[in-house]
């Protein structure tokens, strides 16, 4: 698998803006809001006025051409007509420029194959990499460089993490970085693939795949460029770290509409499932299911089998949550004898209630302490049967007090992955995001949930086939 060197396009030292402009509104204008927000690298404006731009409370002077730039240029975010982007290329080709983010729409998606073919022709002429054209931009949430043409007020940025994200919808995209912010759900990169007239997913997938700032990449396709070279690349890939993917185009209508709004050719989905699966890729089926996967993936280890055990302080909670995870595929452990004499030992000793059910699921029922929850995690995670554990915590319990937060982590020491889960409003929210402060990742649903134990025993089972775990 070749890996394409881009740390010229997420880490450059300096940008031009091709197309910059002081019009408020103008896409020009807004890709120099988003850059100079929080890059502190050297910003260029560009434009045929050479104009002075002030955004952000900051002037920048600006030029006529990326010709009478004095300094050297790493990358340059184009934004003009797409009539005018060959001649551009050119013009950065000469100034040595070493990778391009062509925002400007009117190439394939709109009928001149001609002139993205031409765009392409020019690009590798010069030895320039190309992103898009007829995309939102890139965003490296480490270093600030944010050429998305999305305004911060309209569309929020989230906090660094280890998620990466790639998408040929840059609406989809934005909604996700925005959707991303509201979750708190750390990001590590943002591609918006666009027409992929040079740089295709699998390029992106493979720089990912080597990129020690990213834990799992995710991506929403509507089609790839190279099945081989995806198959291929993605493959290696997952040996390495979680993939998963949000694939559109799953049906005929779908796969025409996907046609005409990138150009790509979504082809069959039958045949997309069998690739995903044969090379590891773990499919989402809806935006939240991608997001349920990859927090999950991110803050806690694979799953070395599939024996789940649940411990909840709601009944019904406990009832769904096992419905959930049989009609997934996956098992409820059965707890050994020893860990059963345990918790006998501790009810007969009045340390547990009598009426409590321990089973698996094992219900510490409505009144439990943190303490009594913490009794029976540690059972359940010294038990040789038990996988991974669920931990349901109904938090409207007025019993149930803020000691589970330390409780959790104390948990940590066991090795096995942990999913909680925390239906509710203000409180069990505020009670959640003190726990992933912990490292464990919290879900607001028991689907939610049964989505991040499918992510991990599936991840698990496809390191554990292919010999890394």
């Amino acid at each position: 698998m070749e890996t394409p060197n881009l740390d010229s396009l997420f880490y450059p030292k300096s940008v031009a803006v091709v197309g910059a402009s002081n019009v408020p509104g103008k896409i020009g204008n807004a890709i120099m809001r988003s850059i100079t927000l929080y890059y502190e690298g050297k910003v260029y404006p560009v434009n045929v006025k050479g104009e002075e731009i002030e955004v952000n409370g900051k002037k920048f002077k600006a030029y006529r051409s990326i010709q009478e730039i004095p300094d050297e240029i790493d990358v340059a975010v184009i934004a003009v007509p797409a009539k005018f982007v060959p001649d551009t290329i050119d013009e950065c080709g000469k100034k040595g420029v070493k990778a391009a983010v062509v925002i400007s729409a009117g190439f394939k998606e709109a009928g001149r194959a001609d002139l993205e073919e031409e765009l392409v022709r020019r690009a590798r002429k010069w030895g320039i990499r190309l992103v898009g054209p007829n995309c939102l931009g890139v965003t490296n949430l480490e270093n600030g460089f944010d050429c998305n043409f999305n305004p911060p007020e309209r569309q929020a940025r989230p906090p660094f993490g280890k998620v990466a994200f790639m998408s040929q919808s840059g609406a989809f995209g934005a909604a996700i970085l925005d959707w991303a912010a509201g979750h708190r759900i750390g990001m590590s990169k943002f591609i918006s693939l666009g027409n992929m007239a040079d740089l295709d997913e699998s390029d992106f997938m493979a720089y990912l795949g080597n990129d020690p700032k990213t834990g799992v990449i995710t991506a929403y396709l509507e089609g790839v460029k190279d099945g081989r070279k995806f198959f291929n690349t993605t493959r290696e890939v997952t040996l390495k770290k979680p993939v998963v993917i949000l694939k559109s185009g799953r049906t005929e209508a779908g796969a025409k509409a996907a046609a005409s709004h990138t150009g790509s050719l979504a082809g069959s989905y039958r045949i997309y499932q069998a690739a995903f699966e044969q090379a590891g890729v773990l499919e989402a089926k809806s935006m939240r299911q991608l997001f349920n996967y990859a927090k999950a993936l991110a803050m806690e280890r694979p799953a070395k089998g599939d024996r789940v055990a649940i411990v909840t302080n709601g009944g019904g909670a406990g009832v769904m949550m096992s419905d959930g995870l049989l009609e997934r595929g996956m098992k409820l452990a059965e707890l050994s004898e020893e860990t059963n004499e345990r918790f006998r030992k501790d009810i007969e000793a009045g340390k547990l209630p009598e009426h409590m059910s321990y089973r698996n699921p094992i219900d510490v029922i409505g009144d439990a302490p943190s303490s009594r929850y913490e009794i029976a995690m540690r059972y359940a995670l010294e038990d040789p049967n038990v996988d991974l554990l669920v931990v349901i915590a109904l938090f409207q319990s007025p019993a149930l007090d803020e000691g589970i937060v330390e409780a959790m982590e104390r948990m940590k020491a066991y090795g096995k992955p942990i999913v909680f889960v925390a239906p509710g409003g203000d409180y069990p929210h505020k009670m959640a995001r003190n726990i992933e402060q912990r490292g464990i990742p919290v879900y607001e649903t028991v689907e939610d949930g049964v989505d991040a134990v499918y992510a991990l025993v599936k991840y698990g089972e496809w390191l554990k086939e292919n010999g890394k775990i």
